[in-house]
């Protein structure tokens, strides 16, 4: 019957059938026994590789052999590379089971011709299984190569062994894989190769040593535009593009391995060594920045001291700049100790939430007056930096000063205990016997800490009270802690804004966005500056990691500069931090404390006016010298006779109905710095006679030695003046200061040498707290 199929059609194609099965089969079994017999070698360790934000590397940390093989895939390759790659090595990679057997017989045939080996006729995947198992070059070592192909091509994927080439591929030298050839050779990522570069990448492998751009242009260059000419040869550029690309210069950056924020790079390999990529939140552009500017800034220093700066953003927390040493390769300056992590002391650098603290409390607003003068009547007993004292001070001008006995003076009522323990609340581990018995010399640096847990902190002044973690990956959660109110946060970044050397960063006040403090430790062994604007915290330390003393400098005239270039560089505006709603200016006035309305600051008792701010409307009054009730009441109710106008106390009164009267009055320990008619005794009214013997005790104290406003000449042969200082009255040994500075005790006379001509001021001071103060004119 017409179209009937004949019989034996049947069994041929029914043989084939057998015969086709029997091979897959067969190839099936085959590749079974290799992989028992011979099983593929497992892949190569990649370097892992330190990411910027954008994806640039900070630094690479080699893979095995010592090569430096970067984590890459076909979606970080520019698809120009690709193109040129599969156009000149393996046209057929995705039809072909990983031999092609066209290019076999043409290379056999190539190097039967020469009488050598010219043409290995490799395919992408035979590539591959050469770089996995190396051999000789030979007919032997390329069966080897087809059978481990075939090996390849039944484990994987035609993208997973394009992936493996990526890696693989030796490009000279130390350099595996086509991202660790584009950083070093072009100095940017595969993605964003151009075309003339892609086609050298393209053909590098072939013979890496003879085409290593750095080493043999003239060879590179021929080889790449020869990969460039087929692409249009074979249709899949077009004539001009090739034209364009064969005429951009070689030019090849060729700097090695990236080493970009070192320290940092280390501490997140040393968390994660068996990451291939480690990503990282630090902005790349301004990491090379800072690190330049630092490298500059350390020609000023000795070769003994380093500087860590560390930028966070405020907004994440992501931490954009990490120099945790000056220079990572210098031994003088131990560059590789990352001071960041490094336990120091921090001088002063921890006043401000102090301050901050106080105001939440109630315990003074911006302006309340502290006292920077002897604590003839406390153990504890520091001194300025400067050796001198001030007096009465506002509390913003005792903040923006550093100085230490108001500080003390603010501790001592919130102890020293629970200030640390709100501190470690905030992000802060202290260490040391500081923070294990807390005392108040915490204030002035009596703790270790870490500068990157001090730059947490200090973000709370920016971020409305709220304290937040410096994070280094972007994958790390944010970690947010309530330090302060939002209210006396602004007070205190407020206070530090206005500071009065914010002229050292030569900008006018109306630019001025970055409230900084810094601090000296003791013995100079590091200076501190730390900064806060609506955007950054900025931590910057100088110092010699070895802990030794470095005589002279200080954080003001050391790190300061170096945070006001950091904060040049950042971009940041000129916008300043919106005030709370619950911060309010109040016209207080001094010595009360109180604002201008209230009772005691009527009838010309209010000395000397301020505006300052206030936190929800509570306007504490001025602080007793000691957080104890015995102490000195500073405002006070007194009784007045009517008809004397004398002062008397009820119990002995002669006459009523009697006047009732509050009035401030200063603490005793700022009487020597006030003008005499300011003083307590002078203000009140005198004492009637009947109501002597119920008027306290008091053992004045009386300077003997001149009267006040005394005018002494200098000796006409002599150069300088000398005279011992005296006093009458007081009890025990008495505290002399010259100008604000301890000059000496005495029992008795104390010999003194004045330097200068001009005004000067001597107080004394006895066990008591009894005080006295003259001013003396020294002329030629």
């Amino acid at each position: 019957m017409v179209g009937t199929p004949k019989k034996e059609g049947w069994c041929w194609r029914l043989r084939l059938a057998v015969l086709s099965i029997g091979l897959v089969v067969l190839g099936c079994l085959l590749l079974k026994y290799l992989d028992w017999r011979y099983p593929l070698a497992p892949l190569p360790q990649v370097s892992t590789l330190v990411l910027a934000d954008d994806g640039t590397p900070l630094r690479a940390f080699p893979g095995d052999g010592d090569q430096w093989r970067y984590p890459v895939g076909v979606d970080d390759i520019s698809p120009h590379y690709l193109e040129v790659l599969l156009t000149y090595e393996d046209r057929w990679f995705y039809w072909h089971p990983g031999v092609n057997p066209f290019s076999l017989v043409r290379a056999f045939w190539q190097n039967a011709q020469s009488s050598g080996i010219v043409s290995g006729g490799s395919t992408l995947t035979m590539q591959v299984a050469r770089l996995l198992h190396p051999h000789d070059r030979s007919y032997r070592g390329k069966l080897v190569q087809v059978l481990r192909a075939f090996q390849l091509e039944w484990h994987y994927s035609k993208p997973e062994i394009i992936d493996l080439y990526l890696n693989l591929a030796p490009f000279g030298g130390m350099l595996s894989g086509v991202q660790a050839a584009s950083f070093f050779y072009f100095g940017k990522q595969a993605n964003q190769l151009s075309d003339a570069e892609a086609a050298l990448l393209a053909v590098l492998p072939q013979r890496p040593s003879d085409y290593r751009p750095d080493r043999h242009p003239q060879a590179a260059l021929k080889a790449r535009n020869k990969a460039l000419a087929r692409m249009a040869v074979l249709g899949v550029w077009s004539q001009s593009r090739v034209a364009e690309a064969q005429a951009e210069p070689l030019f090849v950056f060729a700097e090695g391995v990236p080493k970009v924020a070192p320290i940092l790079s280390r501490r997140l390999y040393q968390q994660c060594t068996s990451c291939n990529v480690i990503h990282s939140t630090i902005d790349y552009g301004l990491q090379l920045q800072l690190e330049a500017l630092v490298d500059q800034y350390l020609y000023q220093l000795s070769p003994e001291q380093s500087v860590a700066v560390m930028v966070m953003d405020n907004r994440d927390g992501s931490v954009k700049s990490y120099i945790g040493s000056g220079d990572f390769w210098s031994a003088t300056r131990h560059g590789q100790v990352d001071m960041i992590q490094a336990v120091r002391s921090p001088g002063s650098t921890l006043k401000p939430f102090l301050y901050g603290m106080a105001i939440d409390e109630g315990l003074i607003h911006s302006h309340s007056l502290l006292l920077d003068a002897p604590r003839s009547k406390s153990q504890y007993r520091p001194h300025n930096f400067t050796g001198q004292f001030n007096g009465p001070v506002t509390a913003t001008e005792a903040l923006q000063r550093s100085l230490n006995v108001p500080a003390v003076q603010l501790i001592e009522f919130i102890e020293a205990g629970r200030f640390l323990t709100r501190l470690q609340h905030g992000g802060l581990k202290s260490f040391g016997p500081g923070s294990a018995d807390p005392n108040p010399s915490v204030i002035l640096g009596g703790v270790g800490v870490k500068m990157e847990q001090m730059v947490g902190l200090y973000s709370a002044f920016a971020r409305q009270g709220l304290a937040i973690k410096p994070r280094l990956r972007p994958e790390q959660p944010q970690q947010e802690r309530r330090l302060l109110s939002a209210g006396s946060a602004w007070i205190i970044w407020d206070a530090l804004a206005q500071h009065p050397y914010r002229s050292m960063h030569q900008k006018t006040q109306g630019q001025w966005n970055l409230a900084w403090k810094t601090g000296t430790s003791y013995g100079y062994r590091e200076a501190w500056a730390m900064g806060v604007s609506p955007r950054w915290t900025i931590g910057v330390w100088v110092g010699r990691p070895d802990g030794s003393p470095s005589p002279g400098k200080f954080g003001r005239d050391t790190a300061a500069p170096l945070l006001f270039r950091v904060h040049s560089a950042l971009s940041d505006g000129e916008r300043r931090l919106i005030k709370p709603s619950g911060v309010t200016k109040e016209e207080i006035c001094w010595p009360s404390g109180t604002a201008l309305t209230r009772p005691e600051n009527q009838n010309g008792q209010c000395l000397r006016h301020h505006a300052a701010w206030v936190l929800e409307g509570v306007v504490p009054p001025t602080l007793h010298e000691l957080p104890d009730l015995t102490t000195q009441r500073l405002i006070t109710q007194i009784w007045v006779d009517p008809v004397s106008g004398l002062r008397v106390d009820p119990s002995c009164a002669k006459r009523s109905p009697l006047l009732t009267r509050k009035i401030a009055l200063w603490p005793e320990a700022a009487e020597p710095w006030l003008p005499t008619f300011w003083r307590n005794q002078q203000r009140l009214p005198s004492l009637a006679p009947e109501c002597a013997l119920f008027a306290a005790e008091q053992k004045t104290i009386r300077i003997t030695t001149w009267p006040d406003k005394a005018l002494v000449k200098i000796p006409p042969h002599g150069g300088e003046l000398r005279a011992d200082l005296m006093a009458q009255g007081g009890s025990g040994a008495r505290d002399w200061y010259v100008d604000g500075r301890y000059v000496g005790s005495s029992e008795r006379a104390l010999s003194y040498q004045f330097s200068s001509v001009g005004l000067h001021q001597i107080s004394v001071v006895d066990e008591q707290g009894n005080r006295d103060m003259i001013q003396l004119t020294i002329s030629q």
